[in-house]
Formats: structure tokens, C-alpha cells, sequence
């Protein structure tokens, strides 16, 4: 065999392991997809939002089921996407939810302490640091109340609840400070004194969020039981 076949041979044979490797990662991505059958954190918080912005009408419930796949369907039909019923990288992006996972860990997409960082951050951006503890404390104190849901990502979705879902602030990166925040307040500091509300007096129209009894200002915040 010549020297110049020998070579072609062994160039063939690199791009045939190239692409092998290739298709191997590909199928291991495809396999982290979130689809029916899934469970967990993520998948709460994917329901959650599309219940938040009307394309699901099912139970918050953390299972994959097919009501949460048709849902699924129709919100990638409205934004343009790829209509799978299956939520990869592209779905994620559009919900607003990182691609990679970490249990709550920075850049991860689940567990609680990035949920209440990401609103922290959104809400009190700006505002002194027991400020932002106390917006993430406010969270925590809802999810103790009867009148609110019972997990960090029900009460930060419910509708209305807070503007900086619905205004586009909550997907903008979070600020450092407020990662320390969420994780002072879920290890117990309440600069609120237990509020259930807070709002900022310079913005606020709600004549009913005035009549709540105040606890405590801080910074730009009044902070209300």
C-alpha cells in the first residue's frame, strides 16, 4: 500500500471517529431533554411558567405527563419553535430557564435559592443588601402562609404576584449580591419581621397594597404584613 493511500486511509478514519463521537454526544444531549416521563425541580419550573403565561392549564405537579406536552406544543408553535413537545436548549432558552442544570447552584436552573436569587435580583436590585434579604424573605414567608402557595417557584409565578416577572426583569442576569441574599434568607435572616408584602411607595398605584400595616422600611421598600 502506498504512503499516500496510507494517509487518506488514516484521514478517513479520523473524520469516521470524529463523527462517531459526534453523533454519541448528540444522543447524550437528546437524552437530558425534558419530555414525558420526566420529574423534578425543572419540570415544575416549566409548568409553572406556562401555566403563568396561559398555555397550561394542568397541576404544578413536577411530572411530564401529556397535558404538560401538549402544552409544550402549543407554546412552540406560538414563538416559532421547533414543535417537538419536547423541551431541549431552544424551549429552555424561550421560557427563560438556563440550559444547564445544578440543583440550585450558580447557573443552574432548579432548587430554590436560584429562584429566589433570579427575583432578588430583579426586585431589589439596587437596593441596600438586608433590602434584597428581605424581598427573599418575603418569598419564604408566602410559601410558610395558608393564603399562598407552598413552593418558592408557586408563589414567585403567581399571577400578578410580582412585576418584574411579567416585565421581563426576572430573565436578566443576576447580581451577586443577590445570591448571598437568597441563601441568607433561606438560612433564616428576616430583615422584614415576617412581611408578606412589600412595595415601593414612589411607584405603587394600589390604593390596597397602602392600607396593609407596616413593619419596616427599608431603602425604597416598605415591607408589610
Amino acid at each position: 500500500m502506498s504512503e499516500k493511500r496510507k494517509k487518506l486511509l488514516l484521514a478517513l478514519a479520523v473524520v469516521f471517529a470524529f463523527n462517531m463521537l459526534a453523533v454519541t454526544l448528540a444522543s447524550r444531549i437528546h437524552a437530558d431533554l425534558y419530555k414525558r416521563g420526566a420529574s423534578g425541580a425543572t419540570v415544575t419550573e416549566i409548568q409553572t411558567r406556562l401555566k403563568a403565561w396561559g398555555y397550561y392549564d394542568g397541576a404544578v405537579d413536577g411530572v411530564y405527563g401529556s397535558r404538560t406536552e401538549s402544552a409544550v406544543r402549543y407554546f412552540q408553535r406560538k414563538n416559532g419553535l421547533s414543535v417537538d413537545g419536547q423541551v431541549g436548549n431552544a424551549t429552555l432558552a424561550a421560557l427563560g430557564i438556563p440550559a444547564t442544570g445544578g440543583g440550585g447552584q450558580r447557573g443552574g436552573g432548579e432548587g430554590d435559592e436560584y429562584l429566589l436569587a433570579r427575583i432578588i435580583s430583579a426586585e431589589a436590585r439596587g437596593e441596600p443588601y438586608d433590602g434584597q434579604v428581605a424581598v427573599g424573605a418575603v418569598v419564604l414567608n408566602r410559601v410558610r402562609h395558608p393564603s399562598f402557595p407552598d413552593t418558592v417557584s408557586g408563589v414567585i409565578y403567581q399571577t400578578d404576584a410580582f412585576t418584574a416577572v411579567s416585565d421581563g426583569q426576572f430573565d436578566q442576569p443576576i447580581a451577586e449580591s443577590a445570591w448571598r441574599a437568597a441563601r441568607d434568607a433561606i438560612g433564616g435572616s428576616d430583615p422584614s419581621g415576617g412581611a408578606l408584602y412589600y412595595f415601593n411607595p414612589a411607584t405603587a398605584t394600589s390604593a390596597w397594597i397602602w392600607s396593609r400595616p407596616l413593619i419596616v422600611t427599608i431603602g425604597n421598600h416598605r415591607f408589610c404584613s
